[in-house]
């Protein structure tokens, strides 16, 4: 029994010290975690001095090359291409043939009425020799009334004739007018079998062979056979958004990057903006609604051709020398309002003039202020115009400040008054190396 206790004992010993082992690591990790708990965040970010420069506001839109001037040939009447001497990418002179149409029925309409128009007018001479007889009919039965050898009804029946007389004669007169205009159209008509340019330019476009019928009406345009195009001046035509389009204006320089010359960029100006939408999607989320705007090529030494697929950029807006940051760094945040010292009425009167009229958020940069450890501060900015980088600031900010440029989820969510913040522009670099 005296071996038993001593083992007992040592036993509760070891025990004991293993249980205040234990507890003594516990307490070190509650402590290291109230301790990290205390400690300040710190956010890594890039930074930027700010710095004046040049802005230039840009509106950019898509289209393609068209000319300026173009003509679509469309027949008039109906026939067969009987001449066709032009192809496409010809170059044609005013007044040169175009297309000549085979218009048969018209040459038979055209000697059907200009018979009638001979007949009508024999039928003119007729009227007038039965208008002559009838007046000396009327005379003597005059006479004769007068001298008492005829009634009075057979004067009437004699002045009735000479009337009847007269009418057919202008009847004739008006039946020969109306043969005439028809024969003048039928003319005019047949002359549109042939079908000359109205201008120098070049064939762009041919829609139909020789000996293929086209289809013409008086009332809309028939056929387009071909299309003349003047190359000599060339636009862009190109789509820009409902929101951009008020910025852009007439004599607005623009620079137009063609795909079919990669390296070069083309110079214009606007010189005409559509006052019609153009809307694609109509009543559905991705409805989009544009603006055609029209650019005039100015550079020469290109060979545009109609349908080339196009990019422009316009310079709507620019400025120079003014305070600018990146455009990364101004975040918009909604204005926080504290309820501290306000009774419930003031808190409800302010959320309903809140309700009533929406505060649009405001704009704000960060400012690494000088100090150990570094800290940031809010700053509230108004801005101006902005290129593909930059964005001008018009109050809010000086010169040789330094700004948070990134990253954007810390620019827009993690930052605040007073953030810690580690600088480290390096990131930023192997970032820029990696693209």
């Amino acid at each position: 029994m005296a071996d038993i206790k001593p083992k007992i004992k040592k036993k509760k010993s070891k025990k004991v010290l293993l249980f205040s082992i234990i507890g003594g690591v516990i307490l070190l990790i509650i402590i290291a975690f109230v301790v990290s708990g205390k400690k300040e965040k710190q956010v890594t970010v890039q930074t930027e001095k700010i710095s004046r420069r040049n802005i230039t506001q840009v509106v950019s839109g898509t289209g393609t090359i068209n000319p300026e001037t173009k003509v679509d040939i469309s027949a008039e009447i109906s026939g067969e291409i009987v001449q066709l001497p032009y192809k496409e990418g010809d170059t044609v002179k005013k007044g040169d043939l175009l297309v000549k149409i085979r218009a048969e029925t018209y040459g038979e309409r055209i000697n059907q009425q200009q018979a009638g128009v001979q007949y009508s007018r024999t039928q003119v001479e007729v009227a007038e020799n039965n208008l002559r007889k009838a007046e000396l009919e009327l005379q003597r039965t005059e006479q004769l009334f007068n001298s008492g050898l005829v009634s009075q009804s057979d004067l009437d029946n004699a002045r009735i004739a000479y009337q009847v007389a007269q009418s057919q004669v202008k009847s004739a007169n008006a039946n020969v007018r109306q043969n005439i205009a028809m024969l003048r159209q039928s003319s005019q008509d047949l002359s549109k079998a042939t079908i000359r340019s109205t201008m120098d330019g070049i064939v762009t476009q041919l829609n139909n062979e020789l000996g293929e019928k086209v289809v013409g009406t008086q009332q809309m345009a028939g056929t387009v056979i071909m299309t003349v195009s003047d190359l000599s001046v060339m636009d862009a035509e190109i789509e820009v958004s409902e929101n951009d389009v008020t910025h852009v204006k007439i004599g607005d320089t623009a620079d137009v990057e063609v795909d079919a010359f990669p390296d070069r960029i083309i110079k214009g100006y606007v010189y005409e903006i559509s006052n019609s939408a153009k809307s694609k999607g109509l009543g559905t989320q991705e409805q989009v609604i544009n603006f055609i705007v029209k650019i005039r090529i100015i550079d020469q030494d290109v060979s545009l051709k109609p349908g080339m697929s196009c990019n422009a950029d316009i310079k709507v807006n620019s400025k120079s020398d003014v305070i600018a940051v990146p455009i990364q760094c101004v975040t918009a945040r909604d204005e926080e309002k504290t309820t501290e010292d306000t009774n419930a009425d003031d808190v409800k009167r302010k959320s309903d003039e809140n309700v009533k009229k929406k505060e649009k958020p405001k704009e704000i940069v960060f400012i690494v202020e000088d100090g150990s450890p570094q800290k940031v501060k809010k700053v509230e900015v108004k801005t101006g115009i902005s290129d593909d980088r930059y964005i001008e600031v018009l109050e809010g900010l000086e010169p040789d400040k330094t700004v948070v440029k990134g990253p954007y989820k810390s620019i827009s969510k993690e930052l605040d008054d007073g953030t810690i913040v580690k600088v480290d522009n390096e990131i930023k670099k192997k970032d820029d190396k990696e693209e």
